[in-house]
């Protein structure tokens, strides 16, 4: 008889004080909490405080009736699930049909039998109960598959990221060069989502997916020989033609992933600054020559974050570059070899730059 471990409530409105107390008497010797009304509007107020689990309503009433009630409960988010069974008089099939349509669960006509009226309330406090506990089950369902769903991104990105660092443990004794552009990454497209020219291609997601997508830039290098990748004086023409093909080399392993999971915007992303990461705003970069805006987005935050870590970092064939001169050397190439609205917001966190690079070397 308990509904959750207290008995269950019943909400009766009805004008006739005869039907409303013989309701409450029958429903209270049965063990329900009961809450009597003669009008409408006094029980919608007292439900939207306490809503019952279940309204007995008769239909003609003085203020408002019995539909009028049921759309009013049917239209509050709090009470829209909670059943409602008529209590009334009219016998036209109409009038059941209309009860229905309104959300009702049942219609029982007056003179009505106490037996029929309780073995009903059983029927639809359970039903309501049963509804209510799928609901709760299928939300820690939810929950529990949205758990998983992060375990196993949090898994992949981990091991991409790794797959990444193996990659570029070849030519970065430190190790700290991924972890750099990844708050590097983050540090620009955070301050150019906040921009006016770049506000609308930006977002939490974007900024987000940058940050481990970055690390997948030079993946490409895992198929360029040791004797190039380190060599440690100036690469000759023919050398410098197999080192630029670390972006396609690292595209197209990715599309291939890509090719299986075309859903993770990760890879896709990754993808993009594999390749065109290298590109130049004057269509004078590689491997595709592009110029501009057709030059994804992704990839010319990755040219601006990638070249400062570089010239910051001293590598076996050549030295680190100091931060203003690092600076300068980004300003002035902004138009011919970066996207001078990036070099906008980048100059305006200069200092930020610093930081985290001075943090993590």
């Amino acid at each position: 008889m308990l509904f959750n471990d207290l008995p269950p409530s019943i909400m009766i409105v009805d004008d006739t004080p005869a039907n409303l107390k013989l309701l409450d008497d029958l429903l209270r010797s049965c063990g329900y909490h009961v809450s009597a009304f003669p009008r409408g509007e006094m029980a919608y107020k007292a439900a939207q405080k306490n809503p019952p689990d279940l309204f007995l309503l008769d239909i003609n009433m003085p203020d408002i009736s019995g539909f009028q009630l049921c759309q009013k409960i049917k239209s509050h988010t709090e009470l829209i699930d909670i059943p409602v069974i008529f209590l009334s008089a009219l016998n036209e099939p109409l009038d059941k049909v209309h009860a229905f349509g309104l959300g009702a669960v049942d219609y029982i006509n007056k003179p009505f039998q106490f037996e029929e009226v309780l073995a009903r309330v059983k029927t639809h406090l359970k039903i309501h109960h049963l509804q209510v506990e799928l609901e709760k089950h299928n939300h820690q369902l939810e929950d529990m598959v949205r758990d998983q769903v992060k375990e196993i991104e949090a898994a992949q990105i981990a091991t991409i990221v790794a797959l990444a660092k193996l990659a570029e443990s070849r030519d970065d004794e430190t190790g700290q060069h991924l972890e750099r552009v990844q708050l590097l990454s983050r540090c620009l497209t955070d301050n150019m989502k906040s921009s006016n020219y770049f506000g609308d291609k930006i977002n939490a997601a974007y900024s987000s997916i940058i940050f481990n997508a970055c690390s997948l830039h030079d993946i490409g290098k895992v198929g360029i020989p040791d004797h190039i990748l380190l060599k440690p004086g100036k690469l000759s023409a023919e050398e410098f033609e197999i080192m630029k093909t670390h972006t396609l080399i690292g595209a197209m392993n990715l599309e291939s992933v890509y090719a299986k999971y075309p859903n993770n915007k990760l890879i896709g992303m990754g993808i993009a600054i594999a390749r065109s990461h290298h590109e130049r705003w004057d269509g004078s970069g590689y491997p595709d020559r592009l110029t501009g805006e057709a030059i994804p987005l992704e990839a010319r935050i990755m040219s601006v974050v990638d070249v400062y870590d570089a010239l910051r970092s001293e590598r076996c064939y050549k030295q680190a570059i100091p931060h203003k001169e690092t600076l300068e050397i980004i300003m002035d190439a902004a138009g011919t070899q970066f996207d001078p609205k990036i070099i906008e917001v980048f100059t305006s966190i200069e200092d930020e730059f610093a930081d985290i690079f001075n943090s993590l070397s």
